[in-house]
Formats: C-alpha cells, structure tokens, sequence
C-alpha cells in the first residue's frame, strides 16, 4: 500500500471512494481502545455508581453528537479538512485557529492513549512473565507503541480505514470476553464514597460533560479527515449525517460503558484504573487484555497522530504530511512521558478535556453557523489560498483573517476558561452556577451569539457561484 500523499489539499472527485459505512468502521473501530475505554473510569471515580454513571456518559454523548455530527458535512462539500475548511468563516489565515484547536485535541488524545495503553500492557506482561513494572519498562513499552502509531499515520487513511475494519470486529469481541471476565467482581457501587464535587447532582454534571460529551468533542477538528474522502455526489448529506452521528454514539458509548463496568469490578478508586483492572482480570483474560491494549491503542493513537499531521501541516505549508507526523508523535510521546511520572491521570484527564472542550466549543458553533448560512457553498480552490503561499480568494477578508469570527471565538473561548472547575484551576463564573462546570454551555453560546451579532448586518456567508457547487444525486449509490 503506497504512502498517502494528501495534506490538507482538495481531495479530487475519482479519490473520493470511501461511503458511510466506511465513516461507521472507522469511527467504531478507532474508538475501542483504552484511551477510549478509561473515560469510563471518570464517574465512578468521582463518585457514582453503576446508574448515575451510565446516564451521565449516555446524556453527554449524545448532546455532543447533536453539536459535533453536523460538522461532518462541512469536509463533505469542501474536499479538504475542517481546520482548513473553517477558513470560509475565519479567513484563510485564520483557519490556524482550527489547526490549532485540532493540534491540541489530537496531542492530548494521543498522549492518554498511549499511556493507558502502556501502563495495562507492563502491568499485564508483569503478571504474565514477570516483566518488572518500572519506570523504565514503562517509557520503553511507550516508546514502542508510538512508533507503531507512527506507522500506521504516515501510511494514512487507507491503512487506518482497513485497520478500523479489523478492529470493529476484533475489538468488540475481546470486549465481551472481558465483560464474562470481570463480571464475577462487579458491582453497582463506586469505590469511591464520597461525591468529588460534595453533593449528586454538581458530580453528574461533571461526569456528563468530562466522561461523556468530550468523547464527541474530540472529534469537531477530525470528521472531515474521513468526510472529505466521502463524494457528495454519490452520498446525499443526510446518509453521511447519520452515518456520523450512529457512528459516534457506538464507537463511543461501547468502550466507555466497558470502563464504567470495568472500573466498578475492579474497585477502581480516584487514583488510578489500569493497576486495577490488570490486578482484577482472571490470569487467562491477561492474553486477551494485552491484545486490547496493543491494538487498539495503535488504532487509536494512529488516527488521532493522522489528524495531528494534518493540522501540522496546516499550520506549516512547507512540511510535508509525513514529516509533520514524525514531529507530532515525537511531541505526543514526550507528553506521555511528562504524564505518566509528574500528575496524577484524574485529574491531568479532567482538567485536559474540561478545558480543550471550553476553547473548543465556541470554533465547532461558529464554524457549523457558517455552514447554514453559506448552505453548504464553499470555494474549495480559495480555501487553499494559505497553502499556496497566495493572498486574494474571497475568504481573505484583512490580511488572510475575519476579525469577526476570530474575536467571536476569542471571547467565547474566554467566557468559557473564566467558567471552567478543573483540580488545578477554578474560574469565576462557577459563583453564579454553585460550582458546577457550565464552561461548554457558556462558551459555545457566547461565541455563537457574539459573531451573530457581529456579522448581522454582513448577512450571508460568502459563498462562490452557483456552478461552483457539488451536485448530489437525487438517489446516493450506498456505501
């Protein structure tokens, strides 16, 4: 299979092959992985049984499929990523605040993976041979699954959508296996006795917003990494739409309700949840533990490291994809180290997510407000104006940035941070919600209403000429 030479260029018409199934494999088989699996982990840590945790993951799953999915259909018209894409609504110089945001999201995503997955597989190779489970093996088991990852991100999509496929099967088997594994420790009581946040329903909260809508959220920079390779003239908008959101509620909910039973079997307390889990999985589920971690820890981190040369080579034209990736991973593997040996994984996972969610938020509603607006219209050609290294195009705006929509994300980025409760940090704002974490409900809407009304007398979005637009067939061929 020959190395995948796109960036972030448009993806012509004869190499968009992939379909909505295709979007459901990928977006199932990437996520059942333990970078996944460990958000699971969160509510019973904090303080919620079986019941509070599942509805807190399930309600805030599926809030952040109703704002993330839509964005899916941005990369369908475009042909190109959705940091570069959003260069319709923020300047083609000012799509880097997308790249930016996707870069962090990736990082960070990438990093807990990788040191989930190689804290499960020393302390399961500990049990099984007798590996010492030190500092040393761990950095090494590390290093070895980030230069995995490396492999598959450079290949790029093809190898990872075939790889996706692979663990959409394999992956939910050993899953199940494991669901008889634990199943004659568990219980519907947290180890923890004590709600984090002093009383139920701020906790909830916390656990519906940390555990369950930052798994949607992850992905508002990522869907049209796999959607621009979708044709809007053989897949009608709505099929893709769908294909999207089922795709994230499965690939989504399977791994992070596993963790959520996981963690209760295995008494998992605040501090960590991979010594437990090895520590309480029967010896000959060891085996298939290690093949989870392996797997799908490499699955995952390699889409995540895709998408963060993507938004790499977004930001510097001059890399190409391949080098941008190796520097992606050697940064996201230096992040696991930092991890791993100086905080502790609640709260370094609590305050990342909260925080990424907040700046997130306000760049996922402009961008989507944009979207209705234009109805879909883009120039493709003028949203590569930056890679060219070119000026002009009609989303240069000043200078290559709308002021508008780059201080609209600014101010709900900061309402957002002044709202956010985090173990390391607690804004302002949370006096007027009794301390509860409203930071994705004020920052989304504060960006939102500031650039509706700052562009309110502009109008429409701009958008090209009509013949410029892809024409979808009345009846999609399926995938």
């Amino acid at each position: 299979m020959p190395i995948e030479q796109r960036g972030v260029d448009t993806i012509p018409e004869e190499e968009r092959t992939s379909g909505p199934r295709d979007l459901i494999s990928i977006l199932l088989g990437s996520n059942l992985c333990l970078g996944v699996i460990v958000f699971g982990w969160l509510p019973p840590s904090f303080g919620l049984g079986l019941w509070p945790s599942v509805t807190a993951i399930v309600t805030g799953t599926i809030a952040g499929i109703a704002v993330t999915a839509p964005l899916a259909l941005v990369s369908l018209r475009t042909a190109t990523n959705l940091s570069t894409s959003s260069g319709a609504q923020f300047g083609v110089r000012g799509r880097l605040v997308g790249s930016i945001v996707g870069l962090l999201l990736s990082l960070g995503y990438t990093a807990l993976t990788l040191w989930i997955g190689g804290d499960v597989m020393v302390g399961a190779l500990s049990r099984l041979t007798g590996l010492p489970d030190t500092g040393v093996s761990r950095a090494a088991m590390y290093g070895v699954l980030a230069a995995c990852t490396v492999v598959g991100a450079v290949f790029g999509y093809r190898l990872l959508l075939r790889m996706s496929k692979i663990l959409s099967i394999g992956m939910v088997v050993l899953l199940a296996i494991g669901l008889y594994a634990y199943a004659p420790d568990f219980t519907t009581t947290a180890a923890e006795t004590s709600y984090l946040l002093g009383s139920f329903w701020p906790t909830w909260l916390l656990a519906a917003v940390a555990a369950g809508l930052s798994g949607p959220v992850a992905f508002i920079t990522l869907l049209g990494d796999y959607t621009r390779y979708v044709s809007p003239r053989r897949h009608s908008p709505r099929k893709v739409l769908w294909a999207t959101g089922f795709g994230l509620l499965i690939g989504l909910l399977i791994p992070q309700l596993f963790g959520t039973y996981t963690a209760l079997a295995a008494k998992a307390g605040a501090d960590d949840y991979a010594g437990p889990l090895v520590a309480a999985s029967p010896f000959w589920y060891l085996v298939p533990l290690l093949a989870a971690a392996a797997a799908g820890s490499v699955g995952n981190a390699g889409l995540m490291l895709y998408s963060m040369g993507l938004d790499l080579d977004a930001i510097i034209p001059k890399a190409t994809r391949t080098k941008a990736t190796v520097i992606a991973a050697a940064v996201a593997t230096a992040f696991v180290f930092v991890g791993s040996f100086e905080w502790n994984v609640q709260s370094a996972m609590t305050s990342f997510v909260l925080v990424l969610t907040a700046i997130g938020t306000p760049w996922a509603v402009i961008t989507l407000i944009g979207f209705v607006r234009c109805r879909g219209q883009y120039d493709a050609d003028a949203l590569q104006v930056f890679n060219r290294r070119a000026v002009g195009g009609i989303y240069w705006y000043r200078a290559g940035w709308n002021l508008s929509a780059t201080a609209s994300w600014v101010i709900g980025a900061g309402v957002g941070l002044l709202a956010v409760s985090t173990p390391f940090y607690e804004g302002p704002l949370l006096a007027l919600t009794g301390g509860v974490d409203c930071s994705f409900i004020f920052s989304g809407l504060a960006g939102g209403l500031v650039y509706a009304a700052l562009t309110a007398r502009t109008g429409h979005a701009r958008t090209p000429a009509p013949a410029e637009e892809p024409t979808a067939a009345e009846e999609p061929v399926t995938a």
